[in-house]
């Protein structure tokens, strides 16, 4: 049996067609050797990885054995699978692989996805649990996360992405995402009506019971939205935009509604990092990279900054761009190495037809500006890589 870095290795992190079945058969044999735990399934399309690391802080500060399963990582893998407060060590990774790899077999083993065998091997690091999170990875109905039973669902903002895997339009994209639904629904603030009009046809269809949470203009007429007066100093002392207090409100509502109890000044003490970090005072670092994301962030921006950028072929970056605007004195982009990043010609192109000066990321930084770190994992890896590469020089 191949260690499970070198396994993972073996492995593409991406497939042109999946078969949707061979993950469902795979639990099959997994499910008799192992305990579910509570369930949590967070779907959507922006806000699920900070969604989901918020409900698992509380839970775990409340004195609750607790694993958060989200993705992608950003340096190692190990960011991947947080158990009780810290990401899992090697030595955890390594031996529950290898008891998933002999249940399961060498042919199934191998034949799994990627994202397929590490949610499996998550199922296994969290059984002795009280809570389990999982945040989904590119859908809902077909994801991997999706073929254990949950406790509630919770759906964040839902918006236009991944449109070769989950359709054109937003009801289509909002369709298979919400239809991975089953007992509980949690629904956030959405930017589109029609996520919400879906929500209430699917959960009426599979019997859920659905608990809609207002929009931010509407809070005033509506007791049951979670905002109160220490949320709204924490995320003063952290420095969140009003994305990330959306997020801590929907993340409390879940826990009440599970009945869990928690201390909302365990907040203090949680780092997310990549989601609108401040890594240095005029540094901030974030992992978003469509429309929806961009929009959040510029309306939490205070001043304008120099963004350090770079896209995914299959992002809509001009429009990414075009939203960011306001907030930019400039671009600088930057390098990633990825098989589906896109040219930096067309980066470029998108940067003139929006309208902003750009130049190329030079590994320095003038500490008479702020900057904005923005495009995708991988360009928040590679900057991270890069300054950590020039502090050891």
């Amino acid at each position: 049996m191949k260690k499970f870095e070198h396994f993972l290795e073996d492995k593409p992190l991406y497939y042109k067609e999946i078969d949707h079945k061979r993950v469902h058969n795979a639990y099959e044999l997994l499910k008799p050797h192992i305990i579910r735990p509570t369930t949590i399934h967070v779907v959507g399309t922006n806000g699920k990885g900070s969604t989901g690391r918020i409900v698992a802080h509380l839970a775990h500060h409340s004195g609750l054995s607790t694993g958060h399963f989200s993705s992608p990582h950003i340096l190692k893998f190990n960011e991947r699978i947080w158990l009780d407060g810290k990401e899992c060590s090697d030595e955890v990774l390594e031996s529950n692989h290898q008891r998933l790899f002999s249940i399961l077999g060498e042919k199934m083993s191998d034949a799994l996805s990627y994202f397929e065998y590490t949610t499996l091997l998550a199922f296994v690091v969290f059984e002795n649990c009280d809570l389990m999170v999982l945040e989904a990875g590119l859908g809902g109905e077909f994801d991997a996360t999706n073929v254990c039973d949950k406790e509630l669902s919770i759906i964040t903002p839902i918006g236009i992405d991944h449109q070769a895997f989950l359709g054109e339009t937003i009801e289509e994209i909002a369709g298979t995402k919400i239809r991975s639904i089953q007992k509980q629904v949690l629904l956030a603030p959405q930017p589109y009506d029609e996520v919400i009009e879906i929500s209430k046809k699917i959960a009426n269809d599979v019997g859920a019971d659905l608990c809609v949470c207002p929009n931010r203009n509407d809070r005033k007429r509506v007791d049951t939205w979670v905002d109160p007066y220490e949320l709204q100093e924490i995320a003063k002392q952290k420095g969140w935009g009003n994305y990330l207090i959306d997020n801590a409100s929907v993340a409390l509502q879940a826990l009440d509604i599970l009945n869990i109890k928690y201390d909302i000044n365990d907040l203090k003490s949680l780092e997310l990092f990549g989601r609108f970090y401040a890594l240095t005072p005029h540094i901030r670092i974030d992992v978003g990279h469509n429309p929806l994301a961009a929009s959040a962030i510029e309306k939490a921006l205070d001043d304008k900054v120099v963004l350090i950028y770079n896209s995914l072929d299959d992002k809509d970056y001009e429009e990414v761009l075009r939203v960011l605007k306001p907030k930019v004195k400039r671009v600088e982009i930057i390098a990633i190495e990825s098989q589906r990043a896109t040219t930096l010609k067309e980066i470029e192109k998108a940067l003139e037809k929006v309208g902003l000066e750009y130049s190329y990321f030079e590994n320095k930084i003038n500490k008479d500006e702020k900057y904005l770190v923005f495009g995708s994992f991988y360009v928040v890896e590679e900057y991270l890589k890069k300054m950590e590469n020039n502090v050891s020089k």
